[in-house]
């Protein structure tokens, strides 16, 4: 089988990138893509029919010997792996050149080849000490590329926010891997679900997984990081490293056996992240923490889905199940194609403007007019919209969910709370993007410097018309993928294996296909158009205004007013209103921010608690022997009162 040789080339190719790629940027570039470009057939092998490679090694890393395993779980996410850090990588070489950053650029491209070399090992690990190492050099790789413009005090704290919430994770993980190893006697990993004593493992994986995929309320580092990283960095890190904690949870949900209330409360998470991370993004008034905000919202449907898939292993292997679990798979790629080439986007407009707050832009349209029309169809794809790939899988979802409802059994109480709160996300996610392509786009430059505004170049925009392409593809033909969806599917759990494609899928993937082609010539004729005929520019709308300004335009925030002012009790918005005063005001304003509500009112308070305990009680800890003495004393005294008093009638 090729796909062993082929995992060892990736692995040498990403290892020569991090020991040459500093210097030679052309080589390291050559070497990252050669690297990745490995991994990913080794993938699509496994993936479409070569079977699941495995292998054993006689030399051990403390004390266990390396067991490596290519299942058609790992390779599904392999697979976007190489895809989003392909494209990203190939952005960078422009977007974050030595020219621009001659200080951070070598060192970012280092790490970058070790964060994607990393997060390969964790998907092929199936040692769970093992596992643990390539989790926690993922995380601190991850740092390093958040904090590579670490001059700025928000991207230190950004960075040391994410440090934070990664370690919370893995002392999670540490406790699930080492409870796992303590019951079963071995480190080794594999299919265990007949040990029914393991299943309440789950809630320990569930935390530690769900503090990476930025479930909430566990999404505290998430906006900050994913806003105050390089735009390429966002790209990976919401297009696919927050995918790696959905990766852990789908893989041991599938190798353990899990408590019966599993799918109940996954169902349930996933829920409410989709609205209240939907409900976060509208009221955002910086385009790249409004993205951040939006990943919750799509980690919540995939959640919904693979809820759905348990609960439906509880109620006897329901045929709903499958059509839920495949929508969940489908929506991780969806979701990390849209929101990479998003984030993409954002760093052209962050790279032309050099602002990243929505009421100092609009208007680019005119001078970004490929960034613009590649964000809006990723905003399209991204609000569930048809004919693009997101309306495939987030429709799956539904009609499983839709299914169980059907049954009147007992899921369908999860069922349609979940498909009612999905709809409301859709709906939310659907006015966010309409605000942020309207704020950025259209209507007049509110700056002098949006309105010099430049667009990319061709490194940085042709791994966003790649990524677009895969949205379109994978929207009209949905069918190319089922193979591959349902390899995983059965290695998550066999009994549904073979399960056929549905009828309507089928005619579907031919109406998505008849209306983008549609689409694309109503475009096409339009733009005929517009050149034999010409453009002609004017005001939109001037109320009556004899010389109305950019000033006078919609803001950020009061397009979005209404809507998340019915979730004002959990976005705890802080105004700072002047009113109008006197005849002639010389001046008048209202500005609204939104906190991190969650950081700021519950993480925060907790953590300057336990800051200020650990304070004081270090303290204690001053060197003198003879108050070390009378804490020895007054140690035993207490514990003689307790005997004492615990001894008596």
């Amino acid at each position: 089988m090729m796909v062993g040789p082929l995992l060892l080339a990736a692995a040498l190719g990403l290892l020569l990138s991090i020991l040459l790629g500093p210097r030679n940027p052309r080589t390291g570039l050559g070497l990252t893509l050669g690297g990745m470009a490995a991994a990913l057939v080794a993938a699509l092998l496994v993936l479409f029919g070569a079977g699941e490679w495995e292998w054993r090694s006689l030399y051990t890393l403390g004390g266990q010997a390396f067991h490596l395993r290519m299942d058609a779980i790992s390779a599904f996410f392999i697979a976007l792996l190489c895809v989003v850090g392909g494209a990203g990588t190939v952005y960078a070489r422009e977007y974050w050149s030595d020219a621009h950053y001659p200080a951070s650029a070598p060192k970012g491209r280092a790490w970058w080849s070790g964060f994607i070399l990393t997060m390969g090992m964790v998907l092929v690990s199936s040692n769970g000490l093992h596992f643990l190492i390539g989790w926690e050099l993922f995380a601190v790789c991850s740092y390093f590329l958040i904090t590579l413009e670490n001059k700025l005090p928000a991207v230190r704290a950004a960075g040391w926010l994410y440090l934070g919430a990664s370690h919370v994770g893995t002392l999670f993980l540490f406790a699930f891997f080492a409870a796992l190893s303590a019951q079963t006697g071995s480190w080794d990993l594999g299919p265990m679900r007949e040990q029914a004593h393991l299943a309440p493992l789950f809630w320990l994986a569930l935390a530690g997984f769900g503090v990476k995929c930025g479930l909430f309320p566990l999404h505290v580092w998430l906006p900050s990081a994913h806003a105050n990283a390089p735009s390429h960095v966002s790209a990976i890190m919401s297009g696919f490293s927050i995918k790696m904690g959905i990766y852990g949870i789908i893989r041991f949900s599938g190798w353990l056996p899990v408590p019966a209330q599993a799918g109940w409360v996954v169902i349930g998470l996933g829920a409410v992240s989709a609205v209240i991370g939907i409900a976060f993004a509208l009221a955002q008034t910086d385009y790249k923490r409004l993205l951040a905000y939006c990943s919750v919202e799509n980690i919540g449907i995939i959640l919904i889905g693979i809820g759905a898939a348990l609960l439906a292993i509880t109620q006897g292997n329901a045929p709903w199940g499958p059509l839920a679990l495949v929508g969940a798979l489908f929506h991780v790629w969806n979701h990390g194609i849209c929101k990479a080439m998003l984030f993409l986007g954002a760093g052209s407009v962050l790279h032309a403007t050099e602002t990243r707050e929505i009421n100092r832009l609009g208007g680019l349209w005119r001078t970004m007019p490929w960034t613009a029309t590649l964000f809006s169809l990723g905003a399209v794809a991204m609000s569930g919209l048809p004919p693009l790939n997101n309306f495939i899988s987030e429709w799956l979802i539904y009609l499983g969910l839709f299914d169980a409802v059907t049954t009147k059994g007992a899921a369908a109480w999860a069922a349609i709370p979940a498909a009612i709160l999905m709809a409301t996300a859709g709906a939310l996610a659907l006015a966010t993007f309409v605000k942020v392509c309207s704020m950025l786009f259209l209507g007049a430059p509110r700056t002098k410097a949006v309105e010099h505004a430049h667009e990319c170049g061709l490194l940085m925009r042709g791994p966003m018309i790649a990524l677009a392409s895969l949205c379109v593809l994978l929207g009209v033909a949905p069918v190319l993928v089922w193979p591959a969806l349902m390899r995983t599917m059965a290695v998550w759990h066999p009994a549904w294996n073979g399960v056929d494609v549905p009828a309507p899928l089928t005619v579907l993937s031919i109406t998505q296909g008849v209306l983008a082609l549609v689409l694309i010539t109503a475009a096409l004729w339009l733009w005929k158009k517009i050149q034999a005929n010409g453009l002609s520019r004017g005001l939109t709308w001037d109320c009556g205004y004899a010389e109305p300004s950019a000033r006078m335009q919609y803001t950020s925030s009061s397009f979005a007013d209404i809507a998340a002012g019915w979730f004002a009790w959990i976005l705890r918005p802080v105004l700072n209103l002047r009113r109008p005063r006197g005849l002639l005001p010389a001046k008048a304003f209202r500005l609204e921010h939104i906190p991190e509500t969650v950081l700021d009112n519950w993480i925060g308070p907790i953590a300057t608690g336990i800051l200020f305990v650990s304070t004081n009680v270090r303290r204690l800890q001053h060197g003198r022997l003879q108050y070390y003495i009378l804490y020895v004393v007054a140690g035993l005294a207490a514990l003689g009162i307790v005997v004492l008093t615990q001894g008596m009638p």
